[in-house]
């Protein structure tokens, strides 16, 4: 693996773009939630293919899908990241957060389940918690199954997984995220076989519908819509606004008894590009400006894994 190029600050967070062997390209990011320090959290967000097949209408990394990632070139991202920061792969950080949600949907590549399986033998990270975001694409069920194992055997509350669903209207969930998905209803009743009494709350990115599942094993996170290319294109814009932290939805979910993230998080990830999707490598395709992202300079290097 060979790092090519690279974007942002060591405050709040860095986005690689690496070379692979056969010349494909992966991104991946190392970032920070000021103020609190790497000792205490550290995020490490990891792609799991070569951009993505799905082709979400708000996300950078679709369009460009050349294949699945091996678990070793999983592994190579992960290892470059905690080598360049501790060589003795001694992991002295409190909430130690492996992402896998860079580039592509998990759910297509059987060798996530093998990365996860080795991560807690490979590290001495006793915080450690991988967190898999999914759309719950059909024809998945056996990645699932799995998943449930494998966080059952090795995880167990130190798991986080986080389903995308971004709206409850079917037709207009069928457009922002195309191809077959799982609906809410067998959502919830995986969630139900998944989540124990003490485990972290699964995740839900969606707005409030009927039959939602129960508040009591799922929370929900709302974030704003990041600024893309593909967002700018299809003239997607986002309700929630960096100074605004009162919503009436938010009221509501809260009142029926979830529990409700708004995540924000640091704007200047916007202008890094490290918050979501194939962003560096759109940029140095597009060189278009786009409003409140994509500002940071991208960095030119030809720098190996050690």
């Amino acid at each position: 693996m060979k790092i090519i190029a690279k974007v942002g600050t060591e405050a709040i967070a860095i986005a690689y773009i690496a070379e692979m062997n056969g010349g494909r390209l992966v991104e991946f990011t190392e970032s920070l939630q000021p103020p609190i320090p790497r000792e205490e959290k550290w995020i490490l967000t990891v792609s799991t293919l070569y951009g993505c097949p799905v082709g979400c209408r708000f996300c950078d990394a679709g369009g460009y899908y050349q294949g699945k990632l091996s678990k070793d070139e999983m592994i190579s991202q992960i290892d470059y990241l905690i080598k360049r920061r501790f060589p003795d792969a001694k992991v002295e950080v409190k909430k130690f957060k492996i992402q896998f949600a860079r580039m592509g949907e998990p759910a297509f590549n059987q060798n996530v389940l093998k990365v996860l399986e080795e991560l807690p033998q490979l590290y001495d990270a006793p915080g450690l918690m991988p967190s898999l975001s999914t759309i719950a694409p059909k024809g998945t069920d056996r990645f699932f199954q799995k998943l449930l194992e494998i966080k059952k055997k090795l995880y167990r509350e130190r798991f986080q997984l986080q389903f995308s669903i971004h709206t409850t209207d079917a037709k207009l969930r069928d457009w922002f995220i195309p191809g077959g998905k799982w609906h809410l209803e067998k959502i919830a009743k995986y969630g139900e076989s998944f989540y124990r009494k003490g485990d972290r709350k699964i995740t839900l990115n969606f707005a409030l519908a009927d039959a939602m599942p129960t508040p009591d094993k799922f929370l929900i996170k709302i974030t704003p819509v990041n600024p893309t290319y593909q967002a700018d294109k299809n003239k997607i814009s986002s309700h929630i606004l960096p100074n605004k932290e009162e919503y009436s939805i938010i009221n509501v979910l809260r009142e029926v008894g979830y529990e409700v993230i708004l995540s924000i998080g640091e704007l200047a990830e916007n202008d890094i590009g490290s918050n979501c999707g194939q962003h560096i490598t759109n940029y140095l395709k597009n060189k278009k400006n786009i409003k409140g992202g994509y500002t940071y300079l991208v960095h030119k290097t030809f720098e190996r894994k050690p």
